[in-house]
């Protein structure tokens, strides 16, 4: 990892993004600096910076600790004040009890930082009085909220075209996977054929956990959003879908590890293995289908219509073969339970 890789990001935040936390920081400063006269409105100007993040919800939950963190901080710094004065080494001494008190009541690394900041800035800006702190908590309070009005007002963020991409991507791997193992059952397979099948299917886990991630990022931005109402019906027709896919990742992982362990080159001879690699195919174009991927022609009209419907005919294996096309079979008898659910 490269230096600039500890403090640069892969990709910018987008710009409104950075708008709407200059438009939240402008107007917390003119708005406290209105309100409460005297010292620069810094901490209302800090907060709303905070506050202004990627969803509504995450803005609350920064509100509120920036809030309590600097109660805290701002109660340390004016009892210390009071008792020992505006000497320089009261800051330090501040700043160590602030972070002990936040330890001792369980906050969290964020929260427990802000305690000691505002202990600080207090100190260091001069609370000579419990009135110049109780300005500055008014003063933080002021600009959280601006920063939680702002992000709610100015084009909420939702998180769904990520969803969409990740689920669409997972389906359309897992839609190839399916292909390519029902290709290597109908005809012979180099070591090296078998090793790539193994590890080309293990690669859908990491998608999987992309895919859901990205929903679950989807349903964090619509929690507290206006605009949630809008979308709240295809979130969570994404988050059925990856339910109904996730098993069958499993099923042809474990499909794909059990070929690759009991490979024969006479398996592609079994009728029963030709009729479950047909079954793997129209597997496949079921699962496009449910992601909305399959190609389908305007003619024949049964391109529409789920393909894992024919029933499957099977003949007695060779006794070196039975083992791995039953187990074939049961995984297959799951993922038609999976794609044939309402």
């Amino acid at each position: 990892m490269g230096i600039t890789d500890t403090f640069r990001a892969s990709r910018r935040v987008p710009i409104l993004q950075v708008a709407k936390a200059s438009v939240a920081t402008i107007a917390a400063w003119l708005l406290a600096g209105w309100l409460i006269p005297g010292p620069l409105p810094v901490f209302a100007a800090i907060a709303a910076l905070l506050v202004v993040q990627p969803s509504v919800n995450q803005s609350l939950g920064k509100a509120i600790e920036r809030s309590i963190g600097v109660i805290l901080g701002v109660l340390v710094a004016t009892g210390l004040s009071l008792v020992f004065g505006q000497n320089s080494w009261v800051v330090l001494v501040a700043i160590m009890i602030a972070m002990l008190v936040a330890w001792s009541l369980k906050m969290t690394p964020g929260t427990s930082n802000q305690v000691a900041i505002s202990a600080m800035l207090v100190l260091a800006l001069g609370a000579s009085s419990p009135e110049y702190s109780i300005d500055r908590i008014i003063e933080t309070l002021i600009g959280a909220a601006i920063g939680i009005v702002v992000n709610a007002l100015i084009v909420p963020p939702v998180a769904l075209a990520p969803a969409r991409r990740d689920i669409s991507l997972l389906g359309g791997e897992l839609a190839a996977s399916l292909d390519r193992l029902a290709s290597a059952l109908e005809s012979p397979q180099s070591a090296g054929d078998l090793q790539r099948l193994m590890v080309e299917a293990r690669l859908m886990r990491p998608m999987r956990d992309a895919a859901d991630a990205s929903i679950s990022t989807g349903e964090e931005s619509l929690t507290l959003n206006p605009r949630r109402s809008a979308h709240r019906t295809e979130l969570t027709e994404l988050r059925t879908l990856l339910d109904r896919l996730s098993p069958i990742v499993t099923q042809v992982i474990g499909m794909t590890r059990a070929f690759f362990d009991h490979y024969d080159a006479a398996l592609a001879d079994e009728p029963t293995v030709q009729a479950i690699a047909e079954q793997l195919r129209r597997a496949a174009h079921d699962v496009r289908l449910a992601v909305h991927l399959a190609d389908i022609d305007p003619e024949p009209m049964t391109s529409a219509i789920p393909a894992l419907t024919s029933p499957l005919v099977v003949t007695p294996p060779k006794s070196g073969h039975w083992i791995l096309i039953g187990s074939l079979m049961e995984d297959l008898r799951r993922i038609r339970a999976e794609l044939v659910e309402e």
